[in-house]
């Protein structure tokens, strides 16, 4: 199975994306309404800068104070996208993510972002697969 199995369930706009110059508590708030816990970091909703998550926001509370919330995302987010294409296979994925210990992956082709799959996503196309080759194993061993 590929990452554009898992892209084709869902809508492009379901990509939330803010700008490097918005504050800590902008973010903060993004997430809360849109009820995600990351958000992709993009001048122009189509090129992806980095990636803020929740995450990230609760460590600066702990280690700045609620005076972190009025700096910009730019400051605290993740400049090292590990990002995968439509073709890369739903297994290379959650290995990515397991190794890099991250929840959420970039899908980006020719420099533009296509979508984003979550540690979740990615589970949930594993266990359909599971679960259709279970039922084709089942139905060689009947005979159907």
């Amino acid at each position: 199975m590929l990452v554009k199995s898992i892209l084709s369930s869902k809508d492009i706009k379901d990509i939330v994306t803010i700008g490097p110059d918005a504050t800590l508590m902008t973010a903060a708030k993004l997430l809360s309404e849109h009820g995600i816990g990351t958000v992709l970091v993009s001048s122009d909703q189509k090129t992806p800068l980095g990636i803020l998550s929740e995450r990230d926001i609760v460590r600066q509370l702990s280690k700045v104070g609620p005076g972190c919330l009025d700096q910009t995302v730019e400051t605290y987010m993740t400049r090292d996208l590990v990002t995968c294409v439509q073709d890369t296979s739903v297994e290379q994925a959650l290995t990515q993510m397991t190794e890099g210990r991250f929840r959420h992956m970039p899908v980006v082709e020719s420099g533009e972002l296509v979508g984003i799959i979550s540690l979740g996503d990615v589970v949930k196309a594993q266990l359909a697969e599971v679960a259709m080759e279970k039922s084709a194993l089942e139905g060689m061993i009947m005979g159907h």
